[in-house]
């Protein structure tokens, strides 16, 4: 009986195999169902990639640049933001001889406080001794609130970008990283002083427009300006962006982005992105200045304002209002009271220009602001509101006979966007709103009722394109001759794209940084 046990189970085990084998591999138990499985070895799992730092964008210079002259840099060590670390050289307080000023990677540039470009030569010298040259790509902060850069009178600057290498001045904060959309007042700004006459003399019963009429700049002490030259020449800014300027000097006066005083026809100024002035984007305090191709955006007064017997030419010109409508006063403030009847008398012509004024609860209360007896023509313009667009205060501003006086302001091919009351009078003797808007109507294809088809916030769409435009060379050969209203043509006009810088309240394009950071090349 054994044996035959014994071969009974062999037979069977064969069959099992037989039946297994014939089965393959998906007709195997699983281990619950009495197969034992013995696993085989663990995976050894593979390490995870150590990560590749990312190196900083700018590695300081090992020193600052050697510069001409007596007056050198200050190695103030080096300064870290977002961007990297740079070597931060400190512009001497006053350069006393001609200097340049080298782009230099891993180098930034710092106004230490208030820096002057050689001494006032004073309203009837006619010589030109320092000229501050700065090259493309440099960029200048202000280390404090104060520092702020003056030309003097007889001495000039030579500040040309390029539309990819725009100079910029701007503020610690922006170097550091703390400067945001609404930041602003982190330094001073740009001060030119030239030799072009003015009127509010400080000497009194000094004649106005001569050289015994000078003024002194707001906020500050001994930086005048005024004379008897109307070519005066204060250099070149070309291709600039100024960022986060307007710090308060002293009550109630604060500096602009830009301030042009006393500046004469002789100087270049174009190409020029004033962003976030705590004060004005730009004032022009008289003198004979011509400006083209000018962008102000987030200025907390107004963008721009002019004064003291200027007469001059700006073309090419946007300005807007923080995003928000909550800060910001006029796109133009013009003149002030008590000077009705200086002379020389303001005389401004503006063309092509596209202003974006988002604030309801402005100041002023309204888009444009005229008073104290300027004189002013306004020519192939956009404005948008969603206050009065025009303002006339006084009838000194509207008379037609007196010395150097040209009549009432006067408007061509001007198309206005307003809220509920788009003409505002005001000023003693005072001017009505119906008066307002009869000097406006008299112009030429002036329009108020006008719907707004702008793309990208400032460039023309089909209704601006229908709008025909005045050639405001017949009154000023500074003038290019333009087939079109506005700043910008159209998507195929470009100029203000690349040496911008992009925020909030404005994007100028992909190929504009950002204005709270900073180039690195």
């Amino acid at each position: 009986m054994a044996g035959f046990a014994r071969v009974r189970l062999v037979m069977l085990s064969g069959v099992a195999c037989s039946i297994l084998a014939a089965c393959g591999a998906d007709g195997v138990a699983s281990p619950g169902e009495g197969v034992i499985v013995i696993p085989g070895p663990s995976p050894t799992p593979t390490p995870a990639p150590t990560p590749t730092p990312t190196p900083p964008s700018v590695i300081p210079a090992g020193s600052c640049p050697t510069i001409a002259g007596s007056d050198q840099l200050s190695d103030l060590g080096t300064i870290t933001g977002p961007e990297g670390t740079w070597r931060n050289c400190g512009f001497p307080a006053r350069f006393n001889a001609s200097t340049a000023i080298p782009k230099v990677a891993g180098v930034i540039y710092s106004l230490p406080g208030r820096v002057d470009v050689g001494t006032d030569q004073g309203a009837a010298s006619s010589n030109n001794v320092v000229t501050l040259t700065i090259d493309p790509g440099v960029i200048i902060f202000g280390s404090t609130g104060v520092s702020y850069l003056v030309v003097n009178r007889g001495n000039r600057i030579d500040a040309v970008g390029t539309p990819t290498q725009p100079i910029i001045f701007t503020g610690r904060g922006n170097v550091v990283g703390t400067a945001t959309d609404n930041s602003s007042q982190l330094w001073g700004g740009v001060v030119l002083l030239g030799r072009a006459p003015v009127t509010d003399c400080l000497a009194p019963g000094a004649a106005e427009g001569t050289v015994a009429c000078e003024r002194d700049t707001e906020g500050t002490s001994n930086a005048l300006y005024g004379g008897a030259q109307p070519a005066d020449n204060s250099g070149r800014l070309s291709y600039v962006q100024i960022r986060y300027s307007g710090f308060v000097l002293s009550a109630d006066k604060e500096l602009q982005g830009l301030t042009p005083s006393g500046v004469g026809s002789g100087t270049q100024i174009d190409h020029i992105q004033i962003h976030n002035s705590s004060d004005d984007g730009m004032e022009v305090f008289g003198g004979r200045a011509n400006f083209k191709y000018m962008i102000v955006t987030g200025a907390e007064d107004d963008s721009f304002d002019t004064d003291v017997g200027y007469k001059g030419n700006i073309q090419y010109a946007i300005a807007v209002q923080r995003a928000g409508g909550s800060v910001g006063d006029s796109m133009m403030e013009i003149d002030s009271d008590g000077n009705e009847n200086a002379v020389p008398r303001q005389n401004v012509t503006i063309s092509n220009f596209t202003f974006i004024h988002r604030n309801a609860a402005a100041g002023n209360g309204a888009a444009i602001r005229i008073r104290g007896g300027a004189d002013y023509s306004f020519v192939n313009g956009l404005i948008t509101s969603d206050t009065s667009c025009i303002r006339i205060d006084s009838s000194s501003t509207t008379q037609t006979t007196g010395v150097d006086e040209q009549g009432p302001p006067k408007f061509f091919s001007v198309s206005l966007k307003c809220g509920d009351r788009p003409f505002r009078g005001g000023g003693s003797p005072a001017v009505t709103g119906t008066e307002v808007q009869t000097i406006f109507t008299a112009g030429t294809n002036n329009r108020f009722d006008y719907a707004p088809s702008l793309t990208g916030l400032f460039v023309n769409g089909a209704t601006e394109t229908s709008i025909p435009a005045f050639d405001a060379k017949t009154l000023n050969s500074f003038f290019d001759t333009t087939a079109y209203v506005g700043a910008v043509r159209d998507a195929s006009d470009t100029w203000y794209q690349g040496w911008t810088c992009n925020s909030a309240t404005a994007n100028f394009g992909a190929s504009s940084g950002s204005c709270t950071g900073l180039p690195t090349s």
